[in-house]
């Protein structure tokens, strides 16, 4: 009952086609602050789109928003160290096409545009449209959230409540869930509501971890039903949600116990999306519960 999960790309992020290159590679260097220049989320996309490769890698944990950022803006990662990643890991992404992504790096980072032949050309247009498809067919947030719903046997429910302790940027939490809203509407209840995720001409994004990047901004605020708010517990103990999800159990799992004592172990996931964890989720799998941990 442990399975592995990701972060995912919202689909409206993904561009709907491959810009010219300007560039054999990105100027934007993981670890190198200098390199963070981007005031908007469009210039930050803009620079991946016109790159051929965009450097990424490991930072505290292997899963990176940045690798889907990448390959949504039609550009090939160059991931280093990827062949080290544990196999249960990033699981969802397509390694094996990122190892052969490496090796077409090799051949392009010694040549400038003017060098590139007609072969490598359609080297390199053949692994991105191979990696841009599976970006859109499997790493969007909606694909996993049906990968979760999958997973636990719960692909026929109407309700779900999405509950948090803290309303602060968590991606794995905050992409997720923007999936089952996307999928499931005003029928997934976030509770509290995770503001920045909707649309807003308020949010400010300098206090927002990356800038609100890619996560924030994305949903119509129609699809929170704030009347559900009130009646949040009685709706509980009425049994009114098919199954509980708890966007992030490291960081707070609120009504836990009231949850409990109404639906049964497996109607409760529980998701880790942390960097590092030291988290006991074997208890949790020994009382029946279904847990998704992103660093496995």
């Amino acid at each position: 009952m442990i399975n592995p999960i990701s972060f995912s790309i919202p689909s409206e992020k993904i561009c709907e086609s491959i810009c010219k290159k300007e560039k054999i590679v990105s100027s934007l260097i993981p670890g190198d602050v200098s390199t963070y220049i981007y005031d908007t989320e469009q210039q930050y996309y803009n620079e991946y789109k016109k790159s051929y490769f965009a450097i990424t890698t490991k930072k505290a944990g292997w899963d990176c928003l940045r690798h889907y950022e990448i390959l949504a803006n039609g550009c090939i990662p160059y991931f280093i160290d990827i062949e080290q990643c544990p196999e249960n890991t990033m699981a969802l992404c397509p390694k094996d096409l990122f190892i052969e992504a490496n090796i077409l790096y090799g051949i392009f980072m010694n040549k400038t545009i003017d060098d590139l032949t007609e072969g490598d050309q359609a080297k390199y247009n053949l692994l991105l449209m191979k990696l841009f498809e599976y970006t859109k067919n499997h790493l969007t947030t909606n694909k996993m959230a049906e990968y979760i719903l999958q997973k636990t046997n719960h692909m026929g429910i109407s309700k779900i409540l999405f509950l948090s302790s803290c309303i602060h940027p968590d991606y794995l939490r905050c992409l997720t869930l923007h999936g089952f809203k996307k999928n499931h509407g005003s029928n997934c209840h976030d509770y509290p509501k995770i503001p920045h995720i909707y649309k807003s001409d308020s949010i400010k994004y300098n206090e927002l971890y990356g800038k609100g990047f890619t996560y924030s901004n994305l949903l119509d605020p129609l699809l929170h039903d704030d009347a559900l708010d009130i009646s949040i517990e009685n709706d509980i103990k009425n049994k009114y949600y098919d199954i509980i999800i708890y966007g992030s159990y490291h960081r707070g799992m609120p009504y836990y116990d009231l949850i409990c004592e109404i639906y049964n172990p497996n109607e409760i996931i529980l998701l880790c999306g942390e960097d590092i964890h030291c988290c006991d989720y074997n208890e949790f799998i020994q009382r029946g519960h279904n847990v998704f941990v992103r660093e496995l």
